[in-house]
C-alpha cells in the first residue's frame, strides 16, 4: 500500500503543564491515538533503496547535545562483544564522526556503526537497544536522542498572547517527512505514514508512554493519558489515515 498523504484533518488538544504556568502542550490526538508500531524487522523498507535491513539506521544519528553524544559513548564501553557486530571497530576508530560541522554516531559499511546486521548471533538491530534490555534499562537511557525520540516530534515557539502575556508552546505530534526537512523527501519509505505499520493492539501514547513521559514530564503525561481516553470514548474526529 502506497504511504498516506501528509495533509490530512488532526485533532489537538491543548493543556497547561501542571508543573508550569507558562508552557502550554499541544498534543496531536490523531497521532497519539493512531495504532502505529516500530516494525523493524518484520516488514520495515527502510529509507534507502536496497537496504531495507538498515531500517532507518542507515544514516547514523545526529546527537542533539554533547550531553548526548558522552552518554551514548559511555554506554558504548559497555558493550560486550556479544552486545555489539563492530565493538573492535568502534573501540579503535570512535564511535561518532563529523559532517557538515555536526556531530553524529559513525557509519561503518554503509550504514550505523551500532546497527548490527541480519548475520550477528544475537540478531539484527541497535547494540545499544539491546543492552538496554539485557541490563534491565530502558532504551531511551542508551540510546541517542533522535533514536528513542522517533517517530514523536517535539517542536517549541514562543507565542505572545493578545494581552502581551508569553507562553512557551511545546508541541507534541507525528515525526513524518517533512519533519526532516527537504531531505525527508528523498526517503525511498517511510513509516509513519505507512500502513504496514499501524497494526499495534494500543494505541501510540500508551505504547510510548516512557518516551512519552520523558518528554513531558510524568504530571503532563498524566493529563495527557486522560485527555486520550476520553476522546477515545467518543467518535474519532480525525482518525489517522494510515490506521
Amino acid at each position: 500500500m502506497p504511504e498516506v498523504s501528509l495533509d490530512f484533518p488532526r485533532q489537538w488538544v491543548e493543556f497547561t503543564n501542571p508543573e508550569d504556568e507558562e508552557e502550554i502542550f499541544r498534543c496531536d490526538l490523531t497521532w497519539l491515538l493512531s495504532s502505529w508500531t516500530c516494525i523493524f524487522g518484520s516488514g520495515c523498507k527502510g529509507i534507502v533503496k536496497k537496504r531495507a535491513d538498515d531500517g532507518c539506521c542507515t544514516h547514523g544519528a545526529f546527537y542533539s547535545e554533547k550531553a548526548d553524544e558522552k552518554r551514548v559513548e559511555k554506554f558504548a564501553r559497555k558493550l560486550s562483544e556479544d552486545e555489539w557486530q563492530y565493538r573492535k571497530q568502534g573501540l579503535k576508530g570512535g564511535f561518532s564522526e563529523v559532517e557538515d560541522g555536526k556531530r553524529r554516531t559513525r557509519r561503518v559499511n554503509g550504514a550505523c556503526i551500532f546497527l548490527n546486521r541480519p548475520d550477528f548471533p544475537a540478531g539484527q538491530g541497535c547494540a545499544l537497544h539491546l543492552h538496554a534490555l539485557n541490563t534491565g534499562l530502558h532504551p531511551l537511557e542508551t540510546k541517542p536522542d533522535v533514536c528513542w525520540q522517533l517517530p514523536i516530534r517535539r517542536t517549541y515557539d514562543w507565542i505572545k498572547r493578545p494581552d502581551d502575556t508569553k507562553v512557551l508552546m511545546t508541541t507534541i505530534t507525528e515525526y513524518d517527512r517533512r519533519g526532516w526537512g527537504s531531505g525527508g523527501h528523498d526517503f525511498q519509505w517511510w513509516c509513519t505514514g505507512a500502513t504496514e505499520a499501524h497494526v499495534a493492539a494500543d494505541p501510540l501514547y500508551k505504547t510510548y508512554e516512557g518516551e512519552l513521559t520523558e518528554l513531558m514530564g510524568k504530571p503532563a503525561y498524566d493529563v495527557l493519558v486522560g485527555l486520550c481516553e476520553t476522546a477515545q470514548q467518543a467518535p474519532r474526529v480525525a482518525p489517522h489515515p494510515a490506521d
